[in-house]
């Protein structure tokens, strides 16, 4: 029900001139700072994320604000609309339109070196990973191996699987399996959960098989161990665009000294505007 309100209240928020805008091809956008410009382009994949970007982008919302948030070898995050009139060090990064956008998770789409993704709250008070409305941020990131993106798909694929479990015991058919699986859990009984779960599991692979497991292609691989990213991410939060000019800015800006909070010393300030292909 929370999803099916905030999934409602976020369409109601998006006009139609900015799903209008977005029709006929890829869109861009050029992010403009003291440090260069750069040339994004939004995915078509995320059409809700992609709009309210525009959205966003056309009223103005973003010029002024900052880059409030800046890790090395990891990412720049902005779109806090109060970082506009912030003091030098205060606290940025709980602003925002007032509303979230409905995670739009493709596999197809990942943490490379300059991902534009949506920031949001973590899991415990977010658990459909729904995205912040304006936060955003633009990955720098590190090289991995294809060793280290196998342990992440492991990651993901067993997060899906227990994903699988918890619809699984949730089912009105289930209920006596669930209140079976909680008596175990409150006694400490593994090997009565152990047991339960060799009995599941095969159901829960096939289910998995089913759906598709998520696995990076060779393009990913080649990106991660050549250019980089933050595959850490991804399955978690939505990427929604790439940079295809301006990589070189992201870099300056990283490197940049920061204080408390990781946001620099110096303001980063910013205007986005759309941009011809």
């Amino acid at each position: 029900m929370r999803f099916l309100l905030t999934l409602l209240t976020c369409i109601g928020l998006l006009s139609g001139r900015a799903q209008q805008l977005s029709k006929g091809g890829d869109t861009f956008v050029t992010l403009k700072t003291t440090y260069g410009n750069v040339k994004i382009r939004l995915y078509q994949q995320t059409p809700q994320h992609r709009d309210n970007f525009v959205k966003l982008v056309k009223e103005g919302y973003y010029n002024g604000s900052l880059f409030h948030r800046v890790i090395k070898d990891f990412m720049i995050q902005g779109g806090d609309p109060d970082s506009k009139t912030a003091q030098p060090g205060a606290m940025l990064g709980n602003g925002g339109p007032g509303y979230t956008i409905p995670a739009e998770f493709n596999d197809s789409l990942y943490h490379k070196k300059g991902a534009l993704a949506a920031a949001r709250i973590g899991d415990q008070a977010n658990p459909t990973k729904a995205s912040s409305g304006s936060q955003f941020y633009i990955v720098q990131g590190k090289t991995y191996s294809p060793e280290d993106l196998k342990r992440f798909e492991d990651r993901i694929n067993q997060e899906r699987m227990n994903a699988l479990f918890n619809q699984l015991l949730s089912a009105p058919e289930n209920a006596q399996l669930k209140r079976m699986i909680d008596g175990f859990v409150k006694v400490g009984n593994q090997s009565e959960l152990n047991f339960i779960s060799q009995q599941i599991q095969p159901q829960l692979e096939q289910q998995l098989n089913m759906r598709g497991r998520y696995t990076y292609s060779a393009q990913a691989i080649k990106d991660y161990s050549t250019l980089g990213g933050a595959p850490h991410l991804d399955g978690s939060y939505t990427v929604f665009g790439e940079v295809v000019e301006g990589l070189d800015v992201i870099d300056k800006i990283a490197a940049l000294p920061t204080g408390a909070n990781d946001r620099p010393v110096e303001d980063v300030k910013m205007t986005i505007e759309i941009s011809k292909k």
